[in-house]
Parts: C-alpha cells; sequence; structure tokens
C-alpha cells in the first residue's frame, strides 16, 4: 500500500520485543487504508497493561516477528480516509475505537484500523474521555451482560472494583439495574461507595461472610479463588474472570459456573459503550494526560512503578 500524506508522521514503535527501552518515537509513514479499514487521525489514545505485555513478546504467536511495531490500541480521533467497502463511517467523523491485536499502532498522529473496530464517538464527549473506554467498556460489557448474562434485579459482585475495567463492570451492571457490591483497597473504599457500591470489602476478604449472595462474580483483578466465588453466588449463578490463561480456560471447559472471557472487537457492542459513555453512565477516570512527545517516559514511569494510580495515561496526538 502506498503513503496517504505527504510529511511524516510520528509514531512510538519497537524493532525487536523486550522492555520499555525498546521504546522508541520515530517516523513513520501510514499505509492507505485498505478494504473494510479506516485511518484515523489520532487525537487522544489510552494506555493498557496489554501494551507492554505485547510489546514484551507474550502474544508474538499472533503479532509475529515484523519489525517496527506500533505501540497503543485504544484510540479516538477523526476519520481521515476510507478503504473499500466502509459503509458506516465516512471522512470527517469523529471516531473512538481499537487497532486490532496484530496491527497496533495507537500511540501515533495516524492509526489504522479495521471498521468494525471503530464506531462514531458522541458529540458531547471530549476526545480523551472517548480514548479512555474501548478496551475496558468491551471488556466489562461483554463480562457482564454476554458471559455474565446479567438481568435487572440481579446481584453482583465485582473483584478490583476501581481498576479499568472492574469500575466499568461495576457502571455497567448498575445501569442495567442491579445492585452492585465489590473489594478494592481500604483507602480507596470511599471512591467505591461514590460509585454506588454495597457491600465493599478489601481484597483480602472473608468469601464466608457473602456466601450465597451474588448472581454474577466478576473476577477483574485476577485474584479471587474459584472456589471463594463458588461460594459468594446464589444457586444457578455465575462466575466471570476476564484473564484468559490457560489454566482459566480449561476450568471454564468444565461443568459449572465458571466462566473466563476472551474481549471481541464486536461492532454493536462497542456503539453501546460509547453510547453509554455519552450518557454519562460510563465514565473511566483519567489520572494523567501528556503529548505524544513524552509518551515514553510517562508509558515506563506506569509500566514499572504503577504511577499514575486511580485513572488511565492518556496519550494526546494531532
Amino acid at each position: 500500500m502506498t503513503s496517504l500524506v505527504e510529511a511524516p508522521m510520528k509514531r512510538i514503535q519497537y524493532h525487536q520485543y523486550g522492555g520499555p527501552e525498546v521504546m522508541r518515537l520515530e517516523d513513520f509513514e501510514p499505509a492507505r487504508p485498505g478494504s473494510g479499514e479506516v485511518l484515523v487521525r489520532v487525537r487522544a489514545a489510552a494506555a493498557n497493561p496489554m501494551d507492554w505485555g505485547i510489546r514484551s513478546g507474550a502474544m508474538k504467536m499472533v503479532t509475529g516477528r515484523k519489525f517496527p511495531r506500533g505501540l497503543g490500541y485504544d484510540f479516538a480521533g477523526v476519520v481521515e480516509a476510507v478503504g473499500e467497502g466502509v459503509t458506516r463511517l465516512a471522512v470527517g467523523d469523529e471516531v473512538l475505537g481499537g487497532a486490532s491485536i496484530k496491527a497496533s499502532g495507537a500511540f501515533a498522529d495516524m492509526v489504522l484500523a479495521a471498521e468494525r473496530g471503530v464506531v462514531k464517538k458522541p458529540a458531547g464527549l471530549p476526545f480523551e474521555e472517548a480514548a479512555a473506554i474501548p478496551t475496558v467498556g468491551l471488556t466489562a460489557l461483554q463480562a457482564v451482560l454476554k458471559k455474565g448474562k446479567l438481568q435487572p434485579g440481579h446481584s453482583v459482585f465485582v473483584n478490583g472494583c476501581l481498576g479499568g475495567v472492574g469500575r466499568a463492570a461495576a457502571q455497567t451492571a448498575l445501569a442495567h439495574g442491579a445492585s452492585v457490591g465489590g473489594s478494592c483497597r481500604a483507602t480507596a473504599t470511599p471512591d467505591a461507595r461514590e460509585l454506588g457500591l454495597d457491600p465493599i470489602v478489601e481484597f483480602d476478604f472473608d468469601p464466608t461472610a457473602l456466601s450465597g449472595r451474588f448472581d454474577l462474580v466478576v473476577d477483574t483483578a485476577g485474584t479471587l479463588p474459584a472456589d471463594a466465588a463458588k461460594r459468594m453466588l446464589k444457586p444457578g449463578g455465575r462466575i466471570v474472570s476476564i484473564h484468559p490463561t490457560p489454566v482459566n480456560i480449561a476450568k471454564s471447559a468444565l461443568p459449572g459456573p465458571y466462566n473466563v472471557l476472551i474481549t471481541r472487537p464486536v461492532t454493536a457492542d462497542l456503539e453501546e459503550v460509547a453510547r453509554a459513555a455519552g450518557r454519562g453512565t460510563l465514565r473511566v477516570p483519567i489520572a494523567r494526560t501528556v503529548p505524544l512527545t513524552e509518551a515514553i517516559k510517562a508509558l515506563t514511569e506506569l509500566e514499572r512503578d504503577g504511577t499514575p494510580k486511580g485513572g488511565k495515561l492518556i496519550i494526546t496526538a494531532g
């Protein structure tokens, strides 16, 4: 494919799998969108733990060994060009979405993405807030509504209720008529209470005190033993983990309440996530915003030190 723009664009990319030291901010030429693809001028992008997991080579069976590879998946911006067969989106549309795992490249001035993974951004939603929601919103919706089969009036427990996916899962369940409890750090209890959660417990809670209370237990932190989660369920209840490790996938294949989610880029689900953000029923806090030129330092600090805490790292471009 030939280049669409004459002036060189900037992108954070890497030439081998490895730690934060392999990241470089370099010139690149965005390709013209192919069939079913859109080229988006990025206004904001959001960091997720999977970014450095993939950069480290954890998914190289999927991502391959062709370099340089771009970094980043979640973004919001303006459609610059569309490929053949694109029908939902047009040049000039304000959008949010995610690049594919194999393609990546959202930490850039421009990103190429499949149309199915991109939807129109609600008009009143700032680009920074829009960029924060695709991965966490999709994961939460599919965990709570699809795998969890939530119904109005259900009682839900979210392990890790103030993480990115945990907060989104709690808000999704509340917006669909459920009561929600969860676990978090003791110092964060006021934040969970403000979100509308009850009961609220610390991460090392005794599940016996919550026996038989929930229709759905969602483990977003990956720290809740399956036996403990089972004790918390009502008859017929379900457990959903968002961590598709080989062990968890094996457990989900057995008869019983345990399910594991592999998040998929379903357009209708992403549209629902965008609508929820537009209505204000889904909000992901932003802890820090940096320009693309300062993003490598900020990404390194987030990966190594876990800072900033309490929200997303947003990278602005364009």
